[in-house]
């Protein structure tokens, strides 16, 4: 059956109620205004040897310099330190908020300190090589001539320590018998090689191409494209990343989130950028002098930039592995390698920017 629905003039009630609907529309507006006027909030990062690994950090530069962090709601103060282990106690005794460093950080954060865990990776890979002195060792055949010698690492306990250990150690080579010394970041580190202070050397680039391009070194292992890392370690193993106490992932996960956010879009615009763009990006003195340089040591580490910011599967397994190689004890312990990274920052991250 059919009803007829009797319509009733309603002039004075749709005028107070498009009177409401504006009112409301100019409140969502003025409140939208309120919003994006108000302070960004402020988070403090601590680098590691940011002087040392250029590429490595090189999406939290082009974050940086193009504004991603600060369209986020975001305003970053950096702290740099000369190496990971700095940085590493920096955030965990309040001096900053968050990390940049290797993720091999998240399971070396075991000694009494707070703990911290990835947020967000950067690279996956490390980024580095070992070679030898042809100064020093003009006659090198095999990775058994380093005994007794010297090999400079960036620091102490850091993936190229590990790195160098892992290379000498699957070569038969006792690594107690050879001497490790921490030579810094760039320049030093040349001036370490060129002095015959060490006789091989763990490093990254643009190091490392410098010294390779002038004939100064002869490169044994390399682990910066995925292939070479691979074939070192054994499987896949994250680099850098933003790591963070899971205090502050838990009370400022909006800011944790806005983090992720500018170093994804970083990712994603590093994907498909020419790199005459990069070079316009980063800053200057990260190219040591000379940008040809720079240019030929980003092609051959920038598969290692992550797609996406996501943990590849088996990275913290990769990487405890490799830390084994210094200290035994550390897989003996068997930390809890699901406590030493969170995907959830990145995967959102990686769902608004389609990377």
């Amino acid at each position: 059956m059919l009803h007829r629905i009797n319509f009733e003039p309603v002039t004075v009630d749709f005028l107070l109620s498009r009177r409401h609907v504006l009112g409301t529309l100019s409140s969502i507006a003025l409140a939208g205004h309120v919003r994006a006027s108000a302070p960004a909030a402020r988070v403090r990062v601590a680098v590691g040897a940011r002087t040392a690994y250029a590429f490595r950090h090189l999406p939290l530069s082009v974050a940086t310099r193009l504004d991603f962090f600060r369209a986020e709601g975001v305003n970053v103060t950096w702290f740099d330190y000369a190496d990971d282990a700095q940085a590493l106690r920096a955030v965990q005794e309040g001096v900053a908020d968050v990390g940049a460093m290797g993720f091999e950080q998240t399971l070396l954060a075991h000694d009494g300190r707070a703990a911290v865990r990835s947020l967000v990776l950067q690279a996956r890979a490390p980024q580095l090589v070992l070679a030898v002195s042809v100064q020093a060792m003009p006659q090198y055949r095999s990775l058994e001539d380093l005994r007794r010698r010297t090999i400079g690492v960036c620091a102490l306990g850091s993936m190229a320590h590990a790195m160098a250990c892992m290379a000498l150690t699957q070569a038969g080579v006792p690594v107690d018998g050879i001497h490790f010394v921490a030579v810094g970041d760039g320049s030093p580190a040349v001036a370490a090689l060129r002095s015959g202070r060490v006789h091989a050397l763990c490093h990254a680039d643009p190091v490392m191409s410098l010294l390779e391009r002038r004939g100064e070194v002869r490169v044994v292992s390399d682990a910066r494209s995925l292939a070479g890392a691979q074939a070192l370690f054994g499987g896949t193993m994250p680099g850098s990343c933003l790591v963070a106490p899971a205090a502050f992932l838990q009370k400022r996960a909006a800011d944790a989130q806005a983090l992720a956010h500018g170093v994804v879009h970083a990712l994603k615009w590093l994907q498909t950028a020419a790199p005459a763009d990069i070079v316009k990006t980063v800053p200057p003195d990260e190219f040591m002098g000379d940008r040809s340089l720079y240019l030929a040591a980003l092609a051959r580490v920038r598969e290692a930039i992550s797609p996406d910011g996501l943990m590849p599967e088996g990275g913290p397994e990769t990487s405890l592995r490799a830390l084994a190689a210094l200290d035994p004890a550390l897989a003996a312990r068997r930390p809890d390698l699901a406590r030493t990274f969170t995907q959830d920052f990145a995967r959102k991250a990686k769902q608004k920017f389609s990377a």
